[in-house]
């Protein structure tokens, strides 16, 4: 068997046209692993942070790392090897997961590869019913969905507030999403939809029908009306964009309501959702197999859909990174791999 295998790596931080296609030494398993012959993976924010050297974190926040770098944590494919050790998975097995995150923000995720070995208690069994594409492009964007509106499932500190992040009831209620059409955001409207809420999506307007199709009770077009101005009353706000104009939404929402930015980095309320009555939580994701396990039924049946952007091979990654900075994108980006 060759030690050798294809990946993309960095040797310097920067754009994409650092993400080099080339050989790397084939990973081995450790005890509670196994490898993973990747099929597909997915492509999420994190990995251009981590390609840039996170440079959009506070310096005390940013990891040391060291070159070369295989980015990535977003997989689905097949177990190739297991460790002596590990019994709840078997060669053969069709495996989705979200690889060490955030453990591994330092690189040691190492998905954009043809090999890579995960932790048993990050996987889940692939759900049947869709394909590696669809199944590498959900681990990171649902698990955050899920965390957000169903349950966190961890208690990792969070630098960002003293407390917990603990969802709220969905079933009656008002729900806005803002920045439907995106990886996290076309999942946050299934699984508010999913929960009984009534939801309400805002985007750009080429993506409202595919929002109205996953559930979507009503639709603004960001570029026509600034929903802020003319919704009151809402229970939830999830702001899928997030960072430092969220605040704008805590007037849409009734005394004793919830604003939760995905990327709360930034975030300065200076006060007013307390004046308000409003709650304010975030959230960091973190790998998970058993929720997955749990989500795997939803995909399988086609409760929760995976909305495909775009596809490219894992030599064209700087591609797939290149089309991601330009924006508006519906659904997620995913790299082939087999």
């Amino acid at each position: 068997m060759s030690e050798v295998m294809k990946a993309v790596r960095l040797h310097a931080f920067g754009g994409p046209e650092v993400l080099v296609y080339e050989d790397a030494p084939k990973p081995q398993v450790k005890p509670g692993e196994v490898l993973v012959r990747v099929h597909a993976v997915g492509v999420n924010p994190p990995d251009w942070y981590l390609r840039e050297g996170y440079k959009m974190l506070p310096p005390e926040w940013q990891p040391e790392m060291t070159f070369p770098i295989i980015p990535g944590t977003d997989i689905s494919g097949v177990i190739e090897a297991v460790a002596d050790d590990v019994t709840d998975f078997s060669v053969g097995d069709e495996v989705y997961a979200m690889v060490r995150f955030p453990s591994g923000i330092a690189g040691e995720s190492r998905a954009y590869a043809q090999y890579v070995v995960a932790p048993v208690s990050d996987l889940a069994l692939k759900p049947g019913g869709i394909d590696h594409v669809h199944a590498a492009a959900a681990p990171m964007s649902l698990l955050t969905a899920w965390q957000f509106l169903i349950e966190q499932g961890h208690d990792a500190p969070n630098p960002l507030q003293p407390a917990q992040h603990v969802p709220v009831p969905l079933e009656g209620r008002k729900v806005l999403v803002n920045g439907a059409a995106g990886g996290v955001g076309h999942f946050l409207v299934q699984l508010a939809k999913w929960k009984g809420a009534h939801v309400i999506a805002v985007a750009s307007g080429r993506h409202e029908a595919m929002l109205r199709d996953l559930g979507a009770d009503a639709f603004y077009d960001y570029g026509k009306t600034n929903v802020e101005d003319v919704l009151t009353d809402l229970d939830l706000v999830v702001d899928a964009v997030g960072g430092p104009t969220s605040g704008r939404f805590l007037k849409t929402l009734k005394r004793g309501g919830a604003l939760f930015p995905v990327f709360g980095l930034g975030f300065d309320d200076k006060g007013e959702a307390a004046r308000l009555g409003v709650t304010v939580s975030t959230t960091q994701v973190n790998s998970n197999g058993p929720q997955l396990a749990e989500i795997a039924p939803l995909l399988d049946d086609g409760t929760i859909r995976v909305m495909i952007d775009s596809v490219f091979p894992l030599a064209d990654a700087r591609k797939a990174h290149e089309h991601a900075a330009t924006g508006h994108l519906q659904g997620k980006i995913v790299l082939t791999v087999v």
